[in-house]
């Protein structure tokens, strides 16, 4: 919290920024490419303003062409920027409607045009599913992550909802697991000193490879490919 109220105050002169989202979120003359560019310009500078780095590995694991759904553990509030960080190409993000609703949160997830779900409405959530599968199958990206939520749970990834996987599974569209490391230290800890994190974008799940599996497998492989990719790295820095 301590270094979000850092940022929040290192970039007051920057504050023109928020109405500017607002208006890149509603233009349809500004393409995908420049609102993304934009995201990430917003991200570079909170980062350098909250002393903060993000370091990528295995951008080569991505696909080159095509929509594909990014499955990445749960940390908190820096997780989704950091992937935005490193990952160039335009992609967007579904987020729980109630936390979504905040100053600079809002502007953000209006400018990459991302979807909102309200977990307790089954209906709206079908039809937020049956969005992100017509959009990934016709080329976009999006960012999910299916533990729900985020739990203080530091490096450690909790159980995953099989339905987060619907969205992919009805595009047949390619899976990317992505490993978050030290993205809870961001705004979580009390801290001013610099942070570094890392996202590790694990080989993709290409459809012909999950073709015929149900819900819950899908979610398990993933799981256990994320699980097994953090204690390799946490060994690694112990």
């Amino acid at each position: 919290m301590l270094r979000f109220i850092q940022v929040i105050v290192c970039n007051l002169p920057r504050i023109y920024m928020i109405p500017r989202m607002s208006y890149k979120a509603k233009s349809k003359k500004i393409t995908e490419e420049k609102r993304y560019a934009y995201a990430r310009l917003t991200v570079r500078r909170m980062n350098r303003s909250g002393h903060i780095s993000t370091i990528a590995y295995g951008t080569e694991n991505l696909p080159k062409e095509g929509g594909y759904v990014m499955f990445p553990n749960h940390q908190g509030k820096y997780d989704a920027l950091g992937i935005i960080a490193t990952h160039d190409k335009p992609c967007s993000v579904v987020i729980d409607d109630a936390k979504s609703h905040v100053i600079l949160t809002t502007q953000f997830v209006d400018m990459l045009h991302g979807k909102r779900m309200v977990k307790n409405d089954l209906k709206q959530s079908v039809r937020i599913i049956s969005e992100v599968a017509e959009e990934v199958a016709a080329g976009r990206r999006y960012i999910i992550f299916p533990e729900g939520g985020y739990y203080h749970n530091h490096n450690e990834v909790r159980e995953f909802k099989p339905g987060a996987f619907k969205s992919a599974m009805k595009a047949k569209a390619p899976i990317v697991p992505v490993v978050l490391i030290d993205s809870y230290k961001v705004f979580e800890e009390w801290s001013l000193k610099p942070v570094t994190t890392q996202v590790h974008y694990l080989p993709y799940i290409p459809y012909e490879q999950y073709k015929g599996m149900s819900t819950r497998e899908v979610s398990d492989m993933v799981h256990e490919r994320i699980r097994e990719h953090i204690e390799k790295v946490t060994r690694r820095q112990q």
